[in-house]
């Protein structure tokens, strides 16, 4: 008979109410609704007092952390689904404030033309667009449009004449930037995108030589 009464005193975690802060345990839990059925509200502080100090001894890598009590009340307030009445030290944080969902972030919606380029070209363009004109802004197309060939080389693998870097510029930068007629050409494309088979060669070639051993008879 005493065998049958335990059983039916036993609780199943699916009969208990769901974990809010896991990290804490059933019996912080426990506490904390036991607390919250407490009439006197002085007698409610006092208990809410010990069990912030046992939550604090569960944590004590935390103590020197700035705003660590303030933390361990605000858990105590969303552990007792915010129904816990005592005077804290700290204000009272509330449902909405803790489950508010976030602004979503603004992000820019750019469909350009030739996506293999990026974004990052077209700020660099329209920044070209802006220097007066001279030795160094007609430097810093060139190294535009060069970096241009090397995207599109990554892209398509395989070559690419000038003209067609230069129709795609003078398109992006608004009409504004005309290199169809400019005397320098653009960089071979073999020297913009090299093979990892020539470049493992290239490195091979630069390691110092070392003589053979002779054999010994």
């Amino acid at each position: 008979m005493t065998l049958e009464l335990l059983v039916d005193d036993l609780e199943y975690n699916t009969d208990r109410n769901p974990l809010v802060i896991p990290e804490y345990g059933r019996h912080i839990q426990k506490m904390i609704e036991q607390t919250v059925e407490i009439e006197d509200k002085e007698e409610r502080t006092k208990q809410a007092k010990s069990i912030i100090a046992v939550m604090g001894n569960l944590n004590p890598h935390l103590r020197d952390v700035p705003d660590f009590q303030h933390k361990l009340w605000h858990q105590l307030f969303i552990m007792s689904d915010f129904k816990l009445d005592i005077d804290s030290p700290f204000p009272k944080p509330t449902r909405e404030s803790v489950y508010k969902s976030p602004e979503p972030l603004p992000y820019p919606q750019n469909f350009p033309k030739y996506r293999f380029y990026g974004n990052n070209i077209k700020r660099m363009i329209d920044e070209a667009v802006k220097w007066e004109d001279g030795e160094k802004k007609e430097a810093l197309i060139l190294t535009i449009a060069n970096h241009m060939k090397k995207c599109f080389l990554s892209w398509n693998k395989d070559t690419v004449k000038d003209e067609v870097i230069f129709k795609h510029l003078h398109e992006l930068s608004g009409g504004k930037i005309n290199l169809k007629e400019a005397d320098e050409d653009l960089s071979r494309a073999q020297d913009l995108v090299q093979s990892p088979r020539r470049s493992q060669q290239g490195r091979r070639s630069n390691r110092p030589s070392r003589g053979r051993r002779r054999r010994r008879n």
